[in-house]
């Protein structure tokens, strides 16, 4: 006698299920690969960002240190007593802590 739901032989019905399970194990293959891509495409993309950001701050240390060195070459003395200004208020500052 035939039960409800079968399909052919014993067999075969583990076969079916073997063959879903390696379709499974396929699929989540390809996913985690897809997931891997995109992953790396984000890494690459938040890395040029963060590269970009950098050299923008290079250049823009790079053009204040310019600007004060033509400043204390410009105003030597106001330099110096600027500069010895902030070194007795730090020392203050510090001495207070």
């Amino acid at each position: 006698m035939s039960r409800m739901g079968d399909t052919g032989t014993p067999g075969t019905q583990g076969q079916g299920f073997a063959e879903q399970a390696q379709q499974v194990s396929q699929n989540l293959r390809d996913l985690g690969g897809q997931v891997r891509d995109q992953a790396r495409e984000k890494y690459n993309e938040l890395s040029g960002q963060a590269q970009d950001y950098y050299d923008q701050g290079r250049r823009k240390a790079k053009e204040v240190e310019e600007g004060l060195e033509s400043y204390i070459q410009e105003k030597p003395l106001q330099a110096v007593l600027i500069a010895a200004g902030v070194g007795v208020l730090l020392g203050l500052l510090w001495k207070r802590s």
